[in-house]
């Protein structure tokens, strides 16, 4: 069972380059990130002509998450408990059919929390990025109990690691690699959650996400904020995890490129 990640960075803009990676990669569930459209805008015909059972959570012109899946799904749960107030949609979850039995996954896009500071304070959007953290914290918890197979995976906006970043000492003031960030997201692995690149590959260097300015992609400038999280019951099962770095460069790409586990599930 291939179970993917991949912030598509507008699902309109990048229609053709999403169909064309599913086409040849043919993952079992996609998590899709970032579609920027509401839920009646997004394309659901060229997926569902290529079997996949389609849910999303979009937002006009912002944020948006989706999962596709090659089996129907069992249960949905639409929004990060927490904060009835937050309507920004950043969160899906969903249990699908594996071989031996039901899985659970979930679509995230994780606050970006820049600017860090604003009128020399930490700022909204990154007080936001911290508690959003720490309600998916409080909710995985939970869903931990079940003690099934779960699969997070998203667009964590988070550098875990100096190796996880071209030039740590660009981004050591950014919100995604700043030290109570990168906490944060050691807080979600000392719930039980193992994260699947490093389990199976492990090495440095290896990026998920090249801007657009700079030559970011040719002088390989990248980071790696997209990740597969998972439970003890998942890990168990997981057998390898790639980076489509590739798609990267075609014409009009995301910015992001999809990361792909395999499991025996």
């Amino acid at each position: 069972m291939d179970i993917a990640s991949f912030n598509v960075n507008s699902i309109k803009a990048r229609l053709e380059r999403v169909l064309e990676w599913l086409d040849e990669a043919k993952p079992d569930v996609a998590c899709l990130q970032e579609l920027k459209t509401v839920d009646e805008g997004f394309p659901l015909e060229p997926f569902e002509q290529r079997g996949y059972n389609v849910i999303t959570h979009g937002q006009k012109s912002y944020n948006g998450v989706a999962i596709l899946s090659k089996t129907p799904f069992e249960e949905v749960n639409v929004r990060l408990p927490g904060d009835e107030s937050d309507e920004q949609a950043r969160y899906l979850e969903a249990v699908v059919s594996g071989e031996n039995g039901p899985v659970r996954v979930a679509s995230i896009y994780l606050p970006n929390g820049n600017p860090v500071m604003e009128d020399g304070v930490i700022g909204p959007k990154y007080l936001y990025k911290l508690a959003w953290m720490e309600r998916l914290r409080v909710h995985i918890k939970g869903l931990l109990e079940y003690e099934e197979p779960l699969i997070l995976a998203g667009d964590y906006n988070v550098i875990p690691s100096a190796g996880d970043v071209w030039d740590a000492a660009l981004w050591s003031d950014d919100a995604l690699y700043l030290p109570q960030t990168r906490a944060a997201f050691k807080a979600l692995g000392w719930l039980g959650l193992t994260n699947a690149y490093d389990q199976t590959d492990g090495r440095s260097h290896q990026y998920t996400y090249w801007g657009y300015q700079g030559g970011a992609w040719p002088k390989n400038h990248g980071i790696r904020i997209d990740h597969l999280l998972l439970s003890a019951q998942a890990a168990d099962k997981l057998k390898s995890v790639r980076i489509d770095s590739h798609i990267r460069d075609r014409e009009k790409p995301s910015d992001h490129v999809p990361i792909v586990g395999t499991f025996d599930l």
